[in-house]
């Protein structure tokens, strides 16, 4: 994690960068009707919806750089086609970044 809001998280079939800068967080928050800590708070205490899930994944994806197309491709094959509940862990640590970054990363770098 940085404090920058990237992440890289092994999930799926390799490890992937997220981050959710501020344009990313803009929409989401539209798709979800929520604030990040809110969506964050949701994902924990089981009153997510489909939306928290699915775009902060996609989202997060974009923001760190993947072409729009590719990341939906991702999140048809691996989100929408699973248990939601596996990758709830993934969208909270993506979103996580966002709101604190890294406790181990020296603020200021």
């Amino acid at each position: 994690m940085s404090r920058s809001a990237n992440v890289d998280l092994t999930c799926w079939d390799g490890t992937y960068t997220f981050k959710l800068g501020i344009a990313q967080i803009e929409l989401l928050q539209e798709k979800c009707d929520a604030g990040p800590q809110h969506i964050f708070s949701r994902l924990g205490d089981g009153t997510w919806k489909i939306q928290d899930i699915r775009e902060t994944l996609r989202l997060g994806l974009i923001g760190a750089g993947m072409k729009q197309q590719q990341a939906l491709e991702l999140i048809v094959r691996h989100v929408d086609s699973v248990p939601m509940l596996e990758n709830i862990e993934t969208a909270r640590a993506a979103i996580l970044a966002a709101l604190v970054g890294a406790p181990d990363e020296k603020p200021g770098k």
